[in-house]
């Protein structure tokens, strides 16, 4: 009988119960039985959490668990699942790799080489190199700013 409040859960998993009821709502977690209002679960959802936020600590996106859970056959078991994951995420993490080294080397590169006097003179070296240096995909970046913080920092200084 599920016997948890939603407070209890979030304590003992360590998450928001606002990232608990968004789980929920995208299908992630199952819905929980109600009591005078309240959501209640049991102790499997425990677990399914302890699931979701241990994948979600190793880079795996929502979507990423959501085939985790419903993306194989009932018979395919939990092993080969991750197995399966796992080895699409150690490929795409190779490949942030090799970007990161490249862009180590280019931002070495400018570090060294650049003498240019104006922010023009650099566009204009860069223009003409035809940007073959740099062929990795974006790297992940911090959350983008407000349009407000952009701004500001795209003033000029007096």
């Amino acid at each position: 009988m599920p016997q948890l409040t939603i407070s209890e859960v979030a304590r003992q998993v360590g998450l928001q119960a606002s990232a608990i009821r968004y789980y929920e709502r995208i299908g992630l977690l199952p819905p929980a039985q109600r009591m005078s209002g309240q959501r209640r679960y049991d102790t499997a959802a425990l677990y399914r959490l302890a699931l979701i936020r241990r994948a979600r600590q190793l880079g795996f996106s929502l979507d990423e668990i959501r085939r985790l859970f419903f993306g194989f056959r009932n018979v395919t078991r939990p092993s080969e699942r991750w197995q399966t994951l796992s080895r699409k995420k150690l490929a795409e993490l190779d490949g942030l790799m090799d970007g990161i080294k490249t862009v180590r080397r280019l931002l070495k590169k400018i570090m060294q080489n650049c003498r240019c006097d104006t922010l023009e003179q650099c566009g204009k070296r860069i223009f003409r190199s035809g940007f073959t240096e740099v062929a990795v995909k974006s790297l992940p970046l911090k959350p983008r700013r407000s349009q407000q913080s952009l701004r500001r920092i795209a003033r000029p200084v007096v």
